[in-house]
């Protein structure tokens, strides 16, 4: 079948056209489609397709607070409850890092052992300043160290922060579980996924070369506004010389970008 297309566009290019007293007919060709054998569309009281059944477990995955991947193997978040044990197992976790004091909650356990996730409680206090110190003291002594004004800023303004004690003995012990291969995947939380476990992150960013402003990008990000100043400085002091001698296989432990 053959139509013909009139135009009088003098423009168009010339392909099995003919001229014909300066108006142009160009052929078209339309293929007839046979329709006898194709089946109407389904009507709206037609029953549809069957669909995937899908587990009520399936449709209630849902992350703790504050859950993000951390590196290979490594995650982090705030405390899980019942709601998130479905996600975690999903993670296939062999461990877990409670940076709490508290202890550990009796469906947390059960959940823990049904699984076969072994827990490292490592527990740091959210104390507001070391017992027996007050806050001017711990000024003090940072100011002494750096050579500073008694007061300092937080972000744009200045602040009188308090600082909170992290016990450098059990950042360096759950540091080394968090390196040890044999226990991952593996997930690290306080009560907020926020400062304790933040500080244990960065503090293995500092092992992985990460420079300052990305560790503290990082640690930021998680706190949001309630970032701490005596946080930062804790991870700028963190001496991580004791544990180079540790192999790390992350696969942050290249990305040269990050030390730039």
């Amino acid at each position: 079948m053959k139509l013909i297309e009139k135009t009088t566009n003098k423009s168009m290019t010339m392909e099995e056209e003919e001229v014909k007293e300066g108006e142009i007919f160009r052929t078209i060709e339309v293929a007839m489609v046979d329709r006898s054998n194709v089946s109407p569309p389904p009507s709206a009281g037609d029953s549809a397709a069957p669909l995937l059944e899908v587990s009520g477990d399936q449709l209630n995955l849902i992350p703790p607070l504050n859950f993000a991947m951390v590196d290979n193997g490594i995650f982090r978040s705030g405390f899980p409850d019942s709601a998130n044990f479905s996600f975690l197992k999903t993670l296939g976790l062999r461990s877990i890092i409670s940076l709490c004091p508290e202890p550990y909650r009796d469906n947390n356990m059960q959940f823990l052992k049904s699984n076969g996730i072994k827990l490292f409680q490592f527990g740091i206090q959210g104390y507001k300043r070391l017992p027996g110190l007050e806050n001017e003291v711990w000024l003090h002594i940072w100011n002494s160290k750096h050579q500073k004004e008694a007061s300092y800023t937080n972000g744009n303004s200045k602040t009188s922060e308090p600082f909170v004690y992290i016990p450098d003995n059990k950042i360096r012990e759950a540091l080394k579980v968090l390196l040890d291969e044999k226990n991952h995947p593996l997930l690290i939380h306080c009560n907020r996924g926020k400062h304790r476990t933040g500080c244990l992150v960065g503090c293995m960013r500092k092992l992985q070369k990460w420079c300052l402003p990305s560790i503290f990008d990082e640690y930021q990000r998680f706190a949001a506004g309630k970032a701490r100043v005596s946080d930062q400085r804790f991870m700028e002091l963190f001496d991580v010389s004791s544990l180079k001698h540790i192999p790390m296989s992350f696969s942050c432990n290249n990305n040269n970008n990050r030390s730039r």
